[in-house]
């Protein structure tokens, strides 16, 4: 059973019923439960925690039921700042925030899949990485 680490964009959109992200986001969610287990880390909690008063509520919107959460592995953190530190060389300027490379990082050293709608910094700095995207 293969695992499958859910970027923050995909649960935002369901969980705030995006207009235009929501049926596609719920539809991929679905279709890689039915394939293998779902993994968030505590980035990804971390960023979906913003738009919850407390962390109960946090927990029932990611729930232990659904998500496995797992830790980031430390040579995860290693690679995602060496990414990190690729992306400023070339950028130049901080537009990409560090958390979406520790996710790339973590799925890479897992030998996760990711489910994302933001394939460019992906498919960029973690070319290996299998993506699940539209």
């Amino acid at each position: 059973m293969s695992a499958v680490l859910i970027d923050s964009n995909v649960l935002f959109d369901i969980l705030t019923e995006d207009e235009r992200w929501q049926p596609w986001s719920a539809w991929a969610l679905e279709q890689a439960a039915s394939d293998g287990r779902l993994v968030i880390n505590p980035i990804i909690f971390g960023e979906l925690s913003v738009g919850f008063a407390t962390i109960e509520e946090a927990d029932e919107a990611l729930p232990l039921t659904i998500f496995d959460r797992e830790p980031i592995p430390y040579d995860a953190a290693f690679l995602a700042a060496k990414a990190y530190a690729a992306y400023r060389r070339r950028a130049g300027i901080k537009t990409s925030p560090l958390p979406d490379f520790y996710i790339g990082a973590h799925a890479s050293v897992s030998g996760y899949r990711v489910l994302t709608r933001d394939v460019a910094r992906y498919r960029t700095y973690f070319p290996k990485l299998t993506l699940i995207a539209p």
